[in-house]
């Protein structure tokens, strides 16, 4: 192995697994388990029975998570149990730029309501948000059951996430 090859697998990216439905949380257990560094972005929603409601955390993502992974822990990542496949394009697992992962970090540790959608929306305003705990992110403004949210699109993921934010927090 050449220096070139050492250092690109010692290298680490995100990537996007595919997991049984169901079965986000058990294999973030077993990565976390295995040392493979990986994110589960969980979401707490009051889910409602016939008998009771109650709090749970739900993944945002359903049936997704994500690895930061080398070459070298490539396979041992996707070959936990539970695990389907990478996401891929052109038969190579797509690599998540470690900005979405934190831009999606940051949705999830702030107060906003999200919610993920598969539509696919047509491109508006560009806009930037300039207060609250989401400031200096990006997104295209979109008008959604009659009140302004932004619209963060997640192309490796073919979704995009909806998040409340105040009129006052956004300049164009």
């Amino acid at each position: 192995m050449n220096t070139t090859d050492a250092q690109n697998a010692s290298e680490y990216h995100w990537h996007a697994i595919y997991t049984c439905p169901r079965s986000e949380k058990k294999v973030h257990k077993i990565l976390e388990e295995n040392g493979i560094e990986v994110y589960l972005p969980l979401q707490k929603r009051l889910r409602q029975w016939k008998d009771r409601k109650k709090w749970v955390e739900e993944p945002l993502f359903r049936s997704y998570l994500f690895v930061k992974v080398s070459e070298k822990e490539y396979y041992s990542a996707i070959n936990v149990q539970g695990a389907v496949r990478y996401i891929t394009f052109a038969g190579k697992a797509v690599k998540i730029p470690e900005r979405q992962i934190l831009s999606i970090r940051q949705l999830m540790e702030s107060q906003y309501n999200i919610t993920v959608t598969t539509s696919q929306f047509k491109k508006g305003d560009i806009i930037l948000i300039k207060n609250g705990v989401l400031v200096g992110l990006e997104g295209e403004m979109i008008s959604y059951l009659g009140k302004k949210r932004i619209l963060m699109r997640i192309q490796q993921l073919s979704c995009s996430l909806i998040v409340e934010v105040p009129l006052t927090d956004l300049a164009e």
